[in-house]
């Protein structure tokens, strides 16, 4: 057997990751990203009020809608697509960018383990997890949910899965050297007692959760963050994540 072939021998999923230069970024990110960026500049440069109007109403999600469709011209088809479409709106440029950035950096290394299909499941099955989490906690109240925040926050859940963990480590048979290649997904104990990634996720939650309370702090009856879908979403990915290593090697 040829040193080549005992080396291909030893690689694991993530090893082109390590070697990457941090700014790069998966193609399937790269355009995620720009696909989210280009629909904001043509929200923001392209349409008038009446144009942003008819988009929020057939691709922004309403659970609203679902109870009263006399006051969206007695159509209720939209809720079809909208719990997956709204990912793809925001409201404003410094929404749409602070979305971008926690994209690029959490479906990367979920991309890279994964593949970019599974990656866009993730992206998808939070959007859609998180808009059911939003309709559950408003019926009865007009208000619009837009945002990629609940798919990213599957992605964040998939990959606290495995980012904290130690990588493993094997010898390379030509050369003897230690190699990292990956790191193993944590099983739920494992994750509970890795304190990095069990302090992660405690914030990450606790920060979501004090949301609803903004109102009673502050004054305010106006919250802006949905919450809900940043939670449901977080944690569809958390336990999705064992079933995405089907085929997936270590």
């Amino acid at each position: 057997m040829s040193g080549d072939e005992k080396k291909q021998q030893i690689q694991r999923p993530g090893d082109s990751a390590q070697r990457q230069p941090i700014f790069l970024l998966p193609t399937a990110v790269t355009v995620l990203c720009a696909l989210l960026i280009a629909i904001q500049a043509a929200d923001s440069l392209v349409l008038n009020e009446s144009g942003r109007s008819v988009l929020l109403n057939w691709f922004a999600f309403v659970p609203y809608r679902a109870f009263h469709p006399e006051a969206f011209d007695g159509s209720w088809l939209p809720l079809l697509w909208t719990p997956i479409t709204h990912a793809f709106l925001h409201g404003g440029w410094e929404h749409v960018i602070l979305n971008t950035v926690w994209l690029a950096i959490f479906a990367t290394p979920v991309t890279q383990r994964y593949g970019a299909a599974r990656m866009l499941v993730v992206f998808l099955a939070g959007a859609a997890l998180g808009a059911l989490a939003f309709a559950l906690t408003t019926m009865g109240q007009l208000q619009v949910l837009v945002g990629a925040s609940g798919g990213i926050a599957g992605l964040t859940g998939v990959a606290v899965r495995f980012i904290f963990q130690p990588p493993v480590v094997v010898v390379d048979p030509d050369t003897g050297e230690r190699v990292a290649v990956g790191r193993h997904l944590a099983t739920f104990s494992q994750f509970v007692r890795n304190p990095t990634a069990r302090f992660f996720a405690l914030t990450w939650i606790v920060l979501n959760g004090v949301v609803p309370l903004l109102p009673l702090l502050m004054g305010s009856d106006a919250i802006q963050i949905a919450w809900q879908s940043h939670l449901a979403g977080f944690l569809a990915g958390f336990f999705i994540a064992p079933l995405l290593e089907r085929g997936h090697r270590d």
